[in-house]
């Protein structure tokens, strides 16, 4: 069954709704933008995530977990770029199996960890840390 919610929710999110949050993300309150390479393709690829800011770390929780095309996209090359507040900032992501991901949601937005929570089938955390910002 979570194969089933897995693919229904994925595809949700590909046609409907990351085409929707795209236009606002990456503003100051706003949902954040994860730019990726494509493990595959090697075409950079961006998706809409919750802004999991925490100074010079970005926390995202994956729904899918490794099942997630951006997150195998980071295993494969953990470099990425976060727009967050308006700006992109470089850094290196970490899955990270053995942090809990229900904890590490109570610390970012509650709309969007319950959203998370709610469709989600697998939930994992990614740290992201972000290089100096440079003045």
């Amino acid at each position: 069954m979570s194969a089933l919610k897995r693919r229904l929710v994925s595809a949700g999110a590909h046609y409907f709704w990351n085409p929707i949050v795209r236009l606002i993300a990456g503003r100051p309150r706003a949902p954040a933008l994860i730019e990726t390479v494509g493990c595959k393709s090697g075409r950079l690829r961006r998706t809409p995530v919750g802004n999991g800011l925490k100074g010079d770390t970005f926390w995202i929780i994956a729904e899918h977990g490794r099942h997630s095309n951006w997150v195998r996209n980071i295993m494969a090359n953990p470099r990425v770029r976060v727009k967050v507040n308006g700006r992109w900032r470089q850094g290196a992501a970490y899955l990270m199996l053995d942090d809990d991901p229900i904890s590490r949601q109570r610390e970012l937005n509650p709309f969007n960890a319950r959203l998370v929570r709610l469709f989600g089938t697998e939930l994992a955390t990614v740290r992201v840390d972000l290089d100096p910002e440079k003045e």
